[in-house]
């Protein structure tokens, strides 16, 4: 029988989480569950995050980056003597598999939720941890020495050593590039783990990810609970995961052997607690060791619903000291996750900062908790009204579906993302939709090139088609009307513009958001509202049942629609309103009657995408550029973002330097396709500090 024995060796009763967002939260709900109270800790841009507000106390960390808040141990440390926890656990990313840190918990007298200090050692370094794999039995690729990489050694993969997460990682192609990319993985590296050691691997063009969730105990007991695939990856961050592996339930005997290596791996370095093994994998079912992560996966939900355990109380009930008993159970049904970021995949993944206005995926089934029947589960660390800072990472929820089949599983997940309501920020949501709907998804044609064989821009078209798009203008235009009806101050009921004889046609323009689109579609609506209903410019078989401004409903061709309108004053004077039908979601950028000339700016401007600090520039006014040719570089959300000429042309404007902190609309600088005829040049910068940050 499946369970824990009952025997405590080390006792705690409250709990701080050393982390923020949706780990935390995630953290808090299995200890509720247990009877353990709660901590949390919280940087100012988190000062009214969901986290602070669900925990049963919280202590600020001053500050906002990372290094002076969630990576500060001497704070964390304070905050929790401060708050009375006895325990911490470090949820994952930050301080996660930080042996010092480990190590500064234990040395305080607290208990450490996460494996020993030195498995942590053991496995925190990629270069080290290959080495004693091997000497495990495990398979492994073979790690590079950065340099002493040759043009036969391409292409190469540039990896940070000291985490995860995509965070440093770099593909080498050509060796001219070689020494640019280890500078830009060194720094990022740098930015988000503390240590700037980078090395590099033999890079597979296709493969399939799989990893192993294992758990062991203080006691020698070491399960491996089951096994996932996050083949799909966007800038070698994973997208979609799901479990079990469609690669391993085809391949004879591939789990057994998956199992078996995972087990030596956690064996080899005397693991305790929740830890994954990660593989790379060829479609015979060959796999070697990539790495492991001696913490909790983001993905860690798909194998709780798979089978029923909760990892996270695992994780509690294993730092007490208490037994795994038995076997772990065995897997049923499907689980898929999705991944929703604050990103727009039709600009190279740029992150996304601002206000999520609304977030309410309304068949949720449960939030953060273990779904034992077909259902919907949302982790999110964001609700209505949250900010997404340029701080930290911009994933808004984790979406998981849980059902019999992997094809239901796949269609429930895709289902509810499309009739979620998402309002403020530019999501990845279609790119999810269409992934999950595609053949070849279905198929379980999954591997780590999926977005490149598939097509981004394909599998990025928006959910809403063309006439779906024009319905949903027409019912931002009419719950405008509504509105304008509501707040009349004089014969508010009469229907806005209508009139007893015909006259001209009201008029709304919108169009789509610029961002990813070279020519966005422009929406003109032109309507009446008479004695005999609605009469719009190329809607003819239309006919309007009601309108609010929140709610539209119209017959089309016989068929109600209903459309949900939602209107939000939008930063850059853009003024935006989301419509929510299940024709598909649409946003549209509705356009004032008349332009204010101080909101325009040049042709061939670079505003800036996101706030965020200019780290490095690669040109200065008065250089001839070509298309596509990297100006200057950003930091924000933890990673390096390349601006790009727009254009072949001139750089006649250039208004920041390095070390200079932007706005998101900001202009950077201005490309004149035409050549220069006034130039403008922002103060002089420190040449050494540019040189530094590069």
């Amino acid at each position: 029988m499946t369970g824990i024995s009952t025997q405590v060796h080390r006792s705690f009763d409250t709990v701080l989480v050393a982390n923020r967002g949706e780990i935390a939260r995630r953290v808090f709900a299995s200890c509720r569950a247990a009877g353990v109270g709660t901590v949390a800790v919280y940087s100012d841009a988190d000062a009214q995050s969901p986290h602070v507000m669900e925990a049963d106390a919280a202590l600020r960390l001053p500050g906002n980056s990372p290094a002076e808040t969630y990576l500060d141990i001497e704070s964390i440390l304070g905050a929790a003597r401060a708050t009375g926890a006895n325990a911490i656990h470090p949820g994952y990313g930050f301080l996660s598999e930080n042996a010092e840190f480990a190590r500064a918990v234990i040395a305080a007298g607290l208990t450490w939720i996460g494996p020993p200090v030195a498995a942590i050692e053991s496995m925190g370094s990629k270069v080290e941890s290959k080495k004693l794999m091997e000497a495990a039995g495990v398979p492994v690729l073979t790690n590079l020495d950065p340099e002493v990489v040759t043009e036969a050694d391409l292409p190469v993969l540039v990896k940070a050593s000291a985490g995860g997460g995509g965070r440093g990682m770099r593909i080498v192609r050509e060796l001219s590039a070689l020494a640019d990319e280890l500078d830009a993985a060194r720094s990022e590296a740098q930015s988000a783990f503390g240590d700037s050691t980078v090395f590099c691997e033999r890079y597979l063009e296709t493969g399939r990810h799989i990893e192993v969730q294992v758990m062991a105990d203080a006691h020698g007991t070491v399960w491996a609970v089951g096994e996932r695939e996050c083949s799909i990856q966007r800038r070698h961050q994973k997208v979609i995961e799901e479990a079990p592996s469609p690669l391993v339930e085809r391949v004879d005997g591939m789990r057994e052997r998956l199992f078996t290596a995972s087990r030596l791996a956690a064996e080899a370095i005397g693991y305790e607690g929740a830890g994954t093994v990660e593989f790379l994998a060829d479609e015979a079912g060959n796999f070697y060791f990539l790495e492991m992560n001696t913490r909790l996966q983001v993905e860690h939900p798909v194998t709780e619903c798979t089978t029923g355990l909760d990892l996270v109380d695992l994780q509690l009930q294993v730092a007490a000291g208490e037994r795994l008993v038995g076997d772990p159970p065995p897997v049923r049904g499907h689980s898929i996750e999705a991944r929703l970021y604050a990103e727009d995949p039709a600009q190279e993944w740029q992150p996304q900062s601002g206000t999520v206005h609304r977030i309410e995926f309304s068949d949720a089934t449960t939030e953060f908790g273990i779904l034992e029947r077909p259902g919907i589960r949302l982790d999110s660390g964001v609700v209505d009204g949250s900010v997404v800072s340029v701080y930290y990472d911009p994933m808004l929820a984790k979406v998981i579906s849980f059902a019999a089949t992997r094809s239901q599983a796949a269609r429930m997940l895709a289902a509810s993302l499309a009739r979620a309501q998402i309002h403020g920020l530019t999501t990845n949501r279609d790119l999810l939709v269409n992934t999950l709907r595609s053949p070849a998804f279905l198929a379980g044609d999954t591997d780590t090139a999926f977005f490149d064989t598939y097509g981004l821009a394909e599998l990025s078209t928006p959910l809403a088609d063309t006439d779906a798009q024009a319905l949903s203008a027409l019912a931002a235009a009419l719950a405008d009307a509504a509105h304008n009806r509501d707040s009349a101050q004089v014969l508010a009921g009469l229907p806005s513009g209508w009139r007893n004889l015909p006259s001209q046609p009201q008029c709304k323009t919108y169009r789509e958001p610029a961002s990813g689109v070279a020519d966005p579609r422009v929406h003109e609506i032109r309507y009446r509202l008479g004695r005999y209903g609605l009469d719009a410019d190329g809607f003819d078989d239309v006919s309007l049942i009601s309108a609010t401004p929140q709610r539209v409903v119209l017959d089309v061709m016989g068929v109600r629609r209903t459309f949900d309108v939602a209107a939000y004053q939008g930063s850059a004077n853009e003024d935006r309103v989301y419509v929510d039908s299940p024709l598909g979601p649409v946003v549209l950028v509705a356009q004032p009657r008349f332009t204010d000339p101080s909101t325009e700016v040049a042709e061939g401007s670079l505003l800036a995408p996101m706030p965020g600090l200019v780290i490095r520039l690669g040109a200065h006014v008065g250089d001839e550029v070509s298309a596509g040719q990297p100006i200057l570089w950003l930091e924000a959300m933890k990673m390096q973002h390349t601006i790009t000429a727009p254009t072949a042309g001139v750089v006649t404007t250039l208004d920041v330097s390095v070390g200079q902190q932007v706005e998101v609309g900001a202009v950077l600088a201005v490309v004149d396709a035409s050549g220069p005829e006034e130039i403008h040049e922002a103060p002089l910068h420190d040449s050494s500090t540019e040189q530094e940050a590069s």
